[in-house]
């Protein structure tokens, strides 16, 4: 029986660590370090560099063998993550004097990260909850491979700060900011995006049913809404700023402008999707128009309104930033990147972008989970 089955993440690591190897020194002070000790301060990681070798080309060979796939698991992902942070940790303080080795040990890394994510994507748990737990470890370790990526590259190419900080520093100054933070969320999202997303998606779905009750309505108002949806909002922004004042209020004028006619013509369209013959045993039963939509029509038309609410969580949070650009008090998300950036506090720009992100993220992740406890019944929801 074939004891063996390498993966080709395995066999390229083993083939980058010999190539590691061979060039020798992973930063430019350890090649001075070993060129002219005497004259050299010591560089005080001379022996990690083998530890990492060692880590990660035991780790590639032991996964060639048949293991059980959640020791494969947990090996690949203590051995790429250690060896990620011994990287990180020793090119802390020399920062821009990586070389070839130093990418390649990087590189490896992220294939054995790579390999561990495959190993777990392949897994079907018999139990519900490892099933669930994986749907969260895949995305997590996904996501931290980008951090990680990103926290080596800038450290070790030494990037300037003003063009690219690296996820420590934009960590610490989240941790060291958070007043200001949660009062620019405050601003910006629980009442520009909220009120102004509420208020739109509201608007659209009433009068979408209009339209759709009353034909001339819908004849007149879906080319309307095809144009204002490719209005400009660095456009339409000063004059809602113009009208409403310099406050929240402006802002959450134009997300509901933003907001009003994706609604409109999704639900339009939703409205329309039930089939000939429902609709016809719908008439047998002598139901009317209004019991005919709350029973065959708005159910059908479920999958359509909420893709337009997950459309529109985005939208609104992109429209109340940038509409922050043209006029608002000082505080808010859209002000303060404006403001740091003429500062050259690339970091604090990078933590509200970061807080934006993570706030866009949780919203449209909330009209997901209610929209699968809505329409767990349709077709499209099965298999997810």
């Amino acid at each position: 029986m074939n004891r063996f089955r390498p993966s080709w993440q395995a066999l390229v690591v083993v083939v980058l660590m010999i190539a590691a190897v061979l060039l020798g020194a992973m930063t430019q002070p350890e090649a001075d370090a070993l060129a002219n000790p005497a004259a050299t301060a010591a560089y005080p990681y001379l022996g990690v560099k083998w530890m990492m070798y060692c880590l990660l080309g035991g780790a590639a060979l032991v996964s060639m063998l048949r293991l059980p796939a959640v020791a494969e698991a947990l090996l690949l992902f203590v051995a790429a993550h250690l060896v990620a942070w011994l990287l990180i940790h020793g090119i802390t303080g020399f920062e821009g004097t990586a070389r070839g080795p130093y990418y390649l040990v990087l590189a490896s890394a992220w294939l054995l990260g790579w390999r561990c994510v495959a190993v777990l994507s392949g897994m079907r748990p018999a139990l519900p909850w490892p099933s669930r737990a994986l749907r969260l470890v895949i995305p997590a370790i996904f996501g931290a491979w980008l951090l990680i990526l990103w926290e080596a590259i800038t450290r070790g190419a030494g990037i300037p700060f003003i063009l690219l900080p690296p996820p420590s520093a934009i960590g610490a100054r989240i941790a060291n900011s958070l007043p200001t933070l949660w009062a620019d969320v405050n601003q910006t999202i629980f009442k520009s995006v909220l009120v102004g997303y509420v208020v739109g998606c509201g608007l659209g779905f009433v009068v979408a049913i209009l339209a759709d009750r009353f034909v001339f309505l819908r004849r007149g108002l879906i080319p309307i809404g095809n144009m204002v949806s490719a209005l400009p909002i660095i456009g339409v922004a000063p004059i809602m700023v113009m009208w409403f004042g310099f406050d929240w209020h402006s802002k959450a004028a134009v997300v509901i402008i933003m907001t009003f006619f994706p609604m409109l013509v999704n639900t339009v369209a939703g409205l329309a999707a039930s089939g000939h013959m429902e609709r016809d045993l719908m008439r047998t039963y002598a139901s009317g128009y209004w019991q005919t939509l709350a029973k065959l029509r708005l159910p059908a038309a479920a999958p359509f309104i909420f893709n337009a609410l997950k459309i529109n969580s985005t939208l609104a949070l992109i429209g109340a930033i940038v509409a922050e650009f043209f006029g608002t008090p000082v505080v808010g998300m859209g002000f303060r990147i404006s403001t740091e950036v003429g500062r050259m506090n690339i970091d604090m720009v990078w933590a509200e972008i970061a807080v934006a992100a993570l706030a866009g993220s949780v919203f449209y992740g909330v009209v997901a989970l209610l929209e699968r406890a809505a329409t767990f019944w349709h077709p499209s929801m099965r298999g997810r």
